[in-house]
């Protein structure tokens, strides 16, 4: 069942962004980013963990570091069901 993303954020999760600073596997002295953005749950990240796990186990280039932020854009008491209707002229 794939839930969207409203959904998500009514359940507490916020957008993660992660930059990944990685080796080149083939030039092992240059660094390349990637980023990786999900709807996680902070502070445990579970998503972002379980990204990192398979960068590690399935990706060639190895990490160097990971920078992420996470922000949380909205919560169940922020969020009201309104049914109305506005005629203009």
């Amino acid at each position: 069942m794939t839930t969207n993303e409203t959904e998500l954020m009514l359940k507490g999760y916020g957008l993660t962004t992660a930059e990944f600073f990685y080796h080149m596997p083939d030039f092992k002295h240059v660094l390349n980013t990637f980023i990786w953005q999900e709807y996680d749950l902070a502070p445990d990240h579970p998503r972002l963990f379980k990204f990192i796990e398979f960068w590690q186990d399935q990706i060639e280039g190895p990490l160097h570091s990971v920078r992420f932020t996470h922000r949380k854009m909205m919560s169940s008491g922020e969020w009201r069901n309104v049914v109305g209707e506005f005629t203009l002229h």
